[in-house]
């Protein structure tokens, strides 16, 4: 089997359709013993120029490791569906489990947001290293 980066772009106006969509290709990649590494879902975002008069879209990212036939079917309906405006399905050299840098920096703009702290559980380490280091 290979390994599939897939981002696609769903209509703002089907938003609230995005889970089901979602569950609908995880079914389908499950169904033929694919498996999903990844999945984000980006949310709502600004596109870099309107399409079909649209500004805004809502984007999620899948990996995947599936064989040939998943990803044709996958796209198919990318196609034929009035829900997604764009697809991009690249294949991978291995399966990629990290964050994406999408949500590396949604992550940062959360924590700018709660005035810069850093996660409890991080200050505890700095503090428990500094405190082993100054013995």
């Amino acid at each position: 089997m290979r390994h599939y980066e897939i981002v696609f772009i769903v209509h703002p106006d089907q938003s609230e359709q995005v889970p089901a969509m979602v569950e609908r290709y995880k079914g389908v990649i499950g169904a033929r013993q694919g498996v999903v590494h990844r999945l984000e879902d980006w949310g709502r975002r600004q596109l870099a120029f309107p399409l079909e008069k649209i500004h805004k879209a809502h984007y999620v990212l899948m990996n995947i490791e599936c064989d040939r036939e998943t990803v044709t079917e996958l796209e198919h309906s990318f196609k034929f569906s009035d829900a997604v405006l764009r697809h991009l399905i690249v294949k991978m050299p291995r399966a990629v489990t990290a964050p994406s840098p999408m949500m590396k920096e949604e992550k940062s703009k959360s924590m700018m947001e709660r005035g810069g702290e850093a996660p409890p559980a991080a200050t505890n380490d700095v503090t428990e290293t500094a405190a082993a280091a100054a013995d």
